[in-house]
């Protein structure tokens, strides 16, 4: 339902593209904001049986979301009445129709959204697969916490969150700590569950020379897409003097959205009293944050509140650009308190960097913290800033957590393995449907 932007775009096209290997043909059904741009559901799904659902051309009215942001596009779930629920339902009702879903074996439904309903309508005997990607049990969790006043249809939605999940056949959660959570807000038990992490390409996320100094000039001075907000967005340009020491010193790169979960200001206030505690020079990249997308203080403000030395913006780039990013710096950083899995961290570990990351959700699971990198109390600043300048001192140190970081990587979330699994599963559930064959 969701257009290519986020992570789950990112999971969908990769298993796409693996799972024939496994004997299994896919289609895509996305949702798009065409023009062959950033969310342009063609573009991002190249090479792929990719059919779009396109916002821009009123295939669909433009998709909610998980999250309560003021002034973004997407609606909070909770909020959306049910006239307008009817209208999504309707809308993917006929794109669903359209792909001839009643034909398939199984469907592999991406987070839980009114394509349910949809599908239940209009497919009801192909089984449903339901891939949690967290955002969802965010919601859950902040409504049973009290949902906010202008969340006036917060219990209708969490009712369908529960009814859809009850319907589908297996649940895939990114980690092991969503089990307890799926069992305590959706009522599914552990034994419909499987842990299904997302995973990385090997061929591309690889240790690999890159000149540093000539990619760091390329892309914070020659071609920088680094912005503030205001009049003046988009101008944040730096010199070659400024990056010089981005092609010696250590580099800590943070990849993601510049949302207020991913805790930028407190990275950069982390960074900056790491600096202030070590006698070597070291820099912070800052790579995403779409323009004009951005919760809270923006980085921009942060790094001058805090007086904050060699911290970079680098701006919003394609995924398929990461690995070089990775393998132009030393250690990967998400300062994020709510992270459902954390794919950069392990994209960065393929690529032999060390992750330091807060000890909570996916990425608790995933650094193990004295092995392949550190891990931090959430919103703890005097241990991360502990972290990144033990981190940045001691080189040997870090590379030895790095090479370890690989060798788990490709053990545990490359996405051949993972594909491998899911096929298993999807067979196991087309079995289960002696009316079905694959």
């Amino acid at each position: 339902m969701f257009f290519p932007r986020g992570g789950s775009a990112h999971v969908a096209r990769a298993l796409a593209a693996a799972l024939p290997a496994y004997g299994w043909d896919v289609t895509i059904l996305s949702g798009s904001l065409g023009g062959r741009g950033v969310g342009d559901a063609e573009r991002f799904y190249a090479g792929l049986d990719v059919h779009p659902v396109d916002f821009t051309a009123g295939d669909a009215p433009m998709h909610p979301s998980y999250e309560d942001r003021a002034d973004a596009p997407d609606p909070v779930f909770a909020a959306v009445g049910d006239d307008e629920y009817e209208r999504h339902v309707a809308a993917w009702a006929d794109a669903l129709e359209r792909v001839r879903a009643t034909e398939f074996d199984v469907l592999h439904l991406h987070h839980l959204t009114p394509l349910h309903e949809a599908a239940a309508r209009v497919a009801p005997d192909v089984p449903i697969v339901a891939h949690l990607h967290g955002t969802e049990l965010l919601m859950l969790e902040r409504i049973a916490a009290g949902e906010p006043a202008t969340w006036t249809h917060a219990e209708a939605w969490a009712e369908r969150l529960r009814r859809w999940a009850a319907r589908a056949e297996r649940l895939l959660l990114l980690s092991p700590s969503q089990l307890e959570r799926v069992e305590r807000l959706l009522g599914i038990g552990a034994e419909r569950c499987l842990v299904s992490p997302n995973g990385f390409d090997p061929d591309r996320f690889a240790p690999r020379p890159v000149d540093r100094r000539a990619h760091w000039r390329e892309h914070l001075v020659e071609h920088p897409r680094g912005w503030r907000p205001g009049e003046d967005e988009g101008s944040v340009r730096y010199t070659d003097a400024q990056i010089a020491p981005l092609a010696e010193d250590p580099v800590l790169l943070a990849v993601g959205r510049f949302t207020e979960v991913k805790r930028l200001p407190l990275l950069v206030r982390a960074f900056a009293r790491a600096r202030r505690e070590t006698e070597r020079r070291a820099s912070l990249v800052l790579l995403g944050g779409h323009p004009g997308e951005w919760e809270g203080e923006h980085p921009c403000d942060a790094i001058a509140a805090a007086g904050a030395p060699d911290v970079f913006l680098a701006g919003w780039h394609e995924h398929d650009t990461l690995p070089d990013f990775l393998n132009a710096a030393d250690a990967t950083v998400l300062a994020s308190v709510r992270e459902q899995f954390g794919l950069v961290l392990v994209e960065g570990m393929a690529c032999g960097l060390p992750a330091i990351a807060v000890d909570r959700f996916g990425p608790g699971e995933i650094v193990e913290d004295g092995r392949t990198g550190w891990l931090v109390a959430p919103d703890d600043e005097s241990a991360l800033a502990t972290a990144v300048r033990t981190a940045i001192d001691d080189d040997a140190e870090r590379e030895r957590r790095g090479r370890a970081a690989r060798e788990a990587a490709l053990a545990r979330w490359s996405w051949p393995a993972i594909a491998e699994r899911l096929a298993g599963v999807l067979s196991e559930v087309v079995a289960a449907r002696p009316d079905h064959a694959q």
